[in-house]
């Protein structure tokens, strides 16, 4: 299991980026608006870089819905590739089987 504190972080980071998603894509669109000046776009983008680092939706990481682990990670079924295995052997993610020949 991933230390409580990673968990925190993450969703830390989640909830920071749900409250200035508008404002990031507000300053994206005016930093992208090749009509404005050159000053006007600069202002723009000093203005994002003045919201929280962790307040950008990259910064995100994907973590296992199980167990917590950051790598490994199967976006499909939100889980890392150790938890996947140990599920499916159980046969509990449906259509999923343990091959052997």
């Amino acid at each position: 299991m991933a230390k409580t504190a990673m968990l925190e972080r993450e969703e830390k980071r989640k909830n920071l980026a749900k409250k200035h998603n508008s404002e990031y894509k507000k300053l994206k669109a005016r930093i992208m608006d090749k009509s404005l000046t050159i000053e006007e776009r600069f202002e723009a983008q000093l203005e994002m870089n003045k919201l929280p680092r962790n307040s950008s939706k990259i910064r995100q990481h994907n973590r296992c819905k199980v167990s917590g682990r950051p790598r490994g990670f199967y976006r499909k079924f939100q889980i890392s590739r150790i938890a996947l295995r140990e599920l499916a052997a159980f046969g509990l993610i449906p259509g999923i089987k343990k091959s052997s020949w």
